[in-house]
Order: structure tokens, then sequence, then C-alpha cells
């Protein structure tokens, strides 16, 4: 393998790794605000040890997290020193805003909601976990809107031969960035609602803490539905700016070669892109991908045979990635719609409770979905139609990079088994006695 190659998968390793870490803290930091928020509102004591039991689940989540996120950071001067020289006046500004605005705030009042109970008033120490919550999202969404930049780069100039900020609001309020941060918010709230679910039937089967774990799933029941039903909602926006923004991610997702009015959509289909066809296609909607993309059955939808070989992004894994993301999706709407209605009578649903902890790694398969489709799909660029991937990598040697590959690997591996021991190990041990139960 080259440099490239090996600086590619280097950055997937970290990306993939990281990416199981932000959907949980994500989601799970607005819950635990909603629980103390309850308890706050209620006076139930339950409702305080859920925040307890919930909350320390989301620190060790955490911490992992930001270690991840750093040294994810990092090789964008390590690795793609190039593409940090062309468009860092743009980038690194988002980056940068994230850190000193989001992260601080982020950081800071997580140490005052943890060490915080019963030195703050009920109100002012939920005031705390809401803030973290707040400023976890926003720290999201500046590096959505630094990604989506890339996706769709907007709000520039060239100068001196290199990229520089032109117009500020431009890049932050584009659609394309937008729609990313809700995409992905929706899918990161999803993962927090089955993992909660999911631990909580555990419990539940095992009629350990019963009145506690339903509380639980209760509450995840009616947050996984109502972002089940988000996600797929707004799933569908995607297609009409990828038509208009990125044109060969849309036609490589849907295994769409040729350029027409009136494309159906093909639910049976197996692209061969060597022959710039289809071997295997059928069950199709009658214009359903004119549709999605324009809103219009008459709509035009680009194929990619209208763009060179050379800039076409690898058709098979995008294609197949986002037939497992949205099977997936509608598997998480039927699962939550499930939970809801059987959230009163969960106790007596001793099967579904069973398969529940079995499902609580596919919303997070269904997130590295996503950003393989986002990230592979965008290939060859590393800025889409701006810089080539090929040309963002630093002059490095193949011993140097596969080096850092091995030890980053090593690392990680470190790292997530720490991380995945922990979480098991409190999840099972389940919440601190209830204030009756220690007397």
């Amino acid at each position: 393998m080259d440099v490239l190659a090996l600086s590619r998968l280097q950055f997937a390793v970290a990306t993939y790794f990281h990416f199981l870490f932000v959907p949980l803290t994500l989601g799970l930091s607005m819950l635990v605000a909603i629980m103390e928020t309850m308890y706050v509102r209620s006076g139930d004591e339950d409702y305080k040890r859920m925040t307890k039991f919930w909350g320390k689940l989301f620190l060790i989540n955490f911490a992992v997290g930001i270690v991840t996120g750093l040294t994810l950071e990092f090789q964008f001067g390590t690795n793609w020193s190039r593409y940090s020289a062309y468009v860092g006046d743009i980038f690194g500004s988002l980056l940068a805003i994230e850190a000193t605005a989001a992260f601080f705030l982020e950081s800071t009042f997580i140490a005052v909601w943890f060490f915080g109970w019963e030195k703050l008033s009920k109100k002012a120490h939920a005031t705390t976990i809401w803030l973290v919550a707040i400023a976890s999202n926003v720290s999201a969404f500046w590096i959505l809107v630094a990604n989506a930049w890339m996706q769709h780069p907007t709000g520039f100039v060239m100068r001196h031969g290199r990229a520089e900020l032109a117009d500020f609001v431009a890049v932050i309020t584009q659609k394309f960035a937008i729609l990313e941060f809700i995409h992905t918010l929706g899918g990161a709230y999803l993962t927090a609602g089955f993992f909660v679910l999911g631990i909580s039937a555990w419990h539940l089967v095992r009629k350990q803490e019963t009145a506690f774990f339903r509380k639980s799933f209760r509450v995840a029941a009616v947050w996984t539905l109502v972002f089940a039903l988000f996600e797929i909602a707004q799933g569908h926006m995607n297609a009409e700016i990828l038509s208009q923004a990125q044109p060969t991610k849309l036609a490589a997702m849907e295994a769409h070669w040729e350029t027409g009015r009136n494309v159906p959509m093909n639910l049976i289909a197996w692209p061969d892109a060597a022959h710039e066809r289809n071997a295997v296609q059928g069950l199709s909607v009658p214009s359903g991908l004119s549709l999605l993309a324009t809103y219009s059955t008459n709509g035009e939808v680009k194929g990619l045979k209208d763009y060179p070989a050379a800039e076409r992004p690898p058709v098979l894994p995008v294609f197949l990635s986002f037939r497992a993301m949205v099977g997936l999706a509608f598997l998480f709407l039927a699962v939550g719609l499930w939970a809801f209605l059987k959230r009163h009578t969960i106790t007596e649903q001793s099967r579904f409770l069973k398969v529940l902890p079995w499902l609580i790694p596919l919303p997070y398969l269904a997130n590295e979905l996503g950003w393989t489709i986002a990230e592979l799909g965008r290939q060859p660029w590393i800025v889409y139609g701006l810089m080539k991937t090929s040309d963002a990598v630093s002059p490095l040697s193949t011993g140097q990079v596969g080096t850092s590959l091995v030890a980053f690997f090593l690392v990680y591996a470190l790292l997530g088994a720490v991380d995945f021991y922990l979480l098991f190990t409190f999840a099972r041990k389940g919440p601190e006695a209830a204030p009756a139960a220690a007397k």
C-alpha cells in the first residue's frame, strides 16, 4: 500500500472508532438532562437515581470520546498537511470555534454537574446538565459544519493558491450543513434511545429494580419513536441536496447510470461498475428517484455515466451501505413503535425484552454506515470539486504512516476494551440503592 492508501486507512480507523462514542454522548446527554428535569419537577427519587445511573454511563463514554477526538484532529497536521495548508483558513477556524466555545463550556459544566450534587439547588444542578447537553450538541454543529464544507464548499475565495474564508455566514448557514447536522443528531438520539431501552430490558427480564427500569424504559420508548420517525422523515431531504451538490454520490447510492427524467427507484439492484450497468434490477417504483431527488416525477437525475470514471466514487460499497442504512432505519421505526405501544405493559413482553439488548449495536452500525456513505461517496475528492484526496496527503514515507497506523490501532483497541468493559460493568451493576433500601 502507498502513503495515500495508508493515510486514508488510518483516518478511517480513527473516524470509525471515534464515532462509536460521539452519538451516545450526544443522545445520552439530552436524555440525562430530561431525567433530571423530571426529578426536579416531580421530586420522585427514582428520577434522581436514573439521572445518576445513566449519567455515570454518559461520563464513561464522554471521557473516551474526548481522547479519540483529539487524536483524530491531530491527523490533519500529520497525515493531511497539504489539505490543512490549502483550506486551513476555513476548516481551522471552524474547529477553533468548536474548541474554544463549545468544548470548554461542556468540559467545565460536566465537572460542576458531577461534583455539584447536594452542593447546588435542584434547579441549578439541572441547569448544569442542560448546559452540558447543549454544549455537546453545539460542539457537534461546528464539527459537522466543517465536514459539510468539505462536502459542499462555499463562502470562500481562491487567493495565493489557497482557499480563504470570504463569507462566514454562508459557510455556517448553507443547507448542506444544516441537513447534515440534524441528520447526524437524529442518528445519535436513536443510539441513546436503543442504549437505554436495551439495558432497561436486560434488567427487567431479570426482575431487577423493576420500577426503576420501567420508568427508564418509558422515557426511552417515547424518545426512540420520536427520533425514528424524525430520521426517516428528514432523511429523504438529503436526496434533494445531493442531487444538486453531489450528484455522483446520489447516483452511486442508487446505482443510477443514465441521466434522465422520470427515473424509477429500483428496490432490488446489484451494480456492475465494470460494465457501467446493474447486473440485477427489479421491483421499480415508477419515477421514484426523480420524485425523491427533485420533488417532481419529471425531474432530471444525473447518472454516473455523465462523469469520468476517475471522478466517480466506488459504487458497490456506497450502494450497499445506503441500502443497509435505510433498512435499519425502518427496523428502528418498527422497534420504536412497538416499545412505545407496550411501554405500560412492558414487563409482560418477555420475548421482546430478551431481544432488545441484542439490538443495541444496530444504531452504532447505522451511524458508521452513514459516515461511510458521506466520506466514501465523496471520493476522489477531499473537498468536493475543489481538491482531490491524492493532492492532500502529507509527504511521508510508507514506513512512517504504517507505524503510526499500527500504534493507533493498538491504542484504540485498548481504549475500546476499557470503555466497553466499564459500560458493561456499570450497566450490569444497576443503579445505587434507593434511600429507603439503604437504611
